[in-house]
């Protein structure tokens, strides 16, 4: 089974990274909940939730912007 949600990019957090001499990028989603006729049906399904996400690369996401994020059952 797979499960379609659809979450909103609120914030970009650049840090020092604890190890080398890099950055670590911490991504944070919420679901949406503006009332787009299209997140009125994912608001149904998925009316709450957040993602927090960490990387080592810069611009992966975009504040502000919505994203579909796909939950897929691994085999």
């Amino acid at each position: 089974m797979a499960v379609r949600a659809k979450f909103h990019c609120t914030s970009i957090t650049k840090t020092k990274a604890w190890r080398g001499d890099g950055f670590l990028y911490d991504y944070k989603f919420s679901a949406v909940v503006d009332d787009s006729p299209e997140n009125k049906i994912f608001w149904k399904a998925t009316p709450a939730g957040s993602v927090d996400l960490q990387s080592v690369k810069d611009n992966l996401f975009d504040a502000g912007q919505d994203y579909y994020l796909d939950f897929v059952e691994v085999p």
